[in-house]
């Protein structure tokens, strides 16, 4: 599903961002695992990542994301008319995370849902932004991917248990008329269950809600069968940033900023399509796959680093359990 936007033009107004104090490292998981700092940096690129302090949660991380977001933007919360966070792991199954950050904002005019689309989450929480402001159905929407990984992680799976954190990202969405930059000029979403348990937690939903026993046997654990997302994820990735550029020189383009799933997939991607990789916003290093956080944290940090020209194109491209992915091209 491609849309290019016909009806109000949309910018986005503010970005911002969070990351818990938290640095776990590689070290961390010599202690007890298999595996050494060497190992996971060859197959992830991840040295860091950064996980929740006890009783810290995914709705009080966005909620920080998005005071910074309305910050840079210089609008207040009660004038927000929309909150949607993508997440995988709410506080709470009911009522939604965005309703938490609605009332810790103090945005009393808005209104607020959570979508999961995994780690394209916020991607397709940016493309629901755009469609209400494009349309006329608000002015001041704020789109977050925030997660809380560390809490569903099984820490005997070492294929799986080194990749994730935690953290959150924010952008305003507003008239560009408004913000006067940050247009959004194509977004993207697109999914294929037919990968539905390449990236599955079976355990928790309404299917096999929580027992003793599911819990015992780690079904409210994350599962990854990391040859099969491998390749599913290059070759996302690279016709994600084909379909976005198209039209566009290399030029024109001064960012792209993919999901933060795995170092040798954005390589591996950027060698077929023959990009410069000066270009591309990599942080997984310090922060390992934090699903739908990923793309708002290394936008936003772009952003205030000066990265993101104005007037230049800026790509984001993200894609996951689903399978989902999600993009759009933007005139900063």
């Amino acid at each position: 599903m491609t849309g290019t936007p016909v009806g109000i033009r949309v910018g986005i107004a503010g970005t911002g961002s969070y990351v818990p104090e938290r640095v776990v490292e590689n070290s961390y998981f010599e202690k007890y695992l298999d595996t050494s700092d060497e190992w996971i940096t060859q197959r992830t690129g991840i040295r860091a990542r950064r996980w929740a302090a006890e009783g810290q949660t995914t709705s009080q991380m966005s909620t920080a994301a998005a005071r910074l977001a309305l910050e840079a933007a210089g609008v207040e919360a009660k004038d927000v008319d929309l909150v949607i966070v993508g997440t995988l792991t709410p506080d709470h199954l009911l009522p939604g995370c965005s309703a938490l950050v609605q009332r810790e904002l103090g945005a009393s005019r808005a209104g607020a849902f959570d979508l999961n689309a995994a780690c394209s989450g916020f991607l397709s929480a940016l493309n629901t932004a755009e469609a209400f402001v494009g349309a006329g159905r608000a002015r001041r929407v704020l789109a977050i991917g925030a997660e809380t990984l560390s809490r569903w992680i099984d820490p005997q799976d070492r294929g799986s248990c080194i990749l994730f954190g935690d953290g959150a990202g924010a952008a305003l969405v507003m008239p560009l008329e408004d913000c006067k930059q940050g247009e959004i000029l194509k977004t993207t979403l697109g999914a294929d269950g037919n990968g539905y348990e390449l990236i599955h937690m079976i355990g928790g939903g309404s299917l096999n809600p929580p027992t003793h026993a599911s819990l015992d046997r780690g079904e409210h654990f994350i599962r990854v069968k990391g040859r099969e997302v491998y390749r599913f994820a290059v070759e996302r990735m690279t016709g994600l940033i084909e379909e976005l550029s198209a039209g566009h020189s290399q030029d024109e383009i001064c960012l792209v900023v993919p999901h933060q799933v795995n170092l040798r997939i954005i390589d591996a991607a950027l060698e077929r399509l023959g990009w410069d990789k000066q270009k591309v916003v990599v942080n997984i290093q310090d922060y390992g796959n934090t699903s739908a956080a990923s793309v708002p944290v290394a936008l936003d940090e772009a952003v205030r680093a000066g990265r993101a020209v104005p007037g230049k194109l800026v790509i984001l491209a993200a894609f996951g359990a689903g399978l989902t992915w999600g993009g759009a091209l933007i005139r900063w």
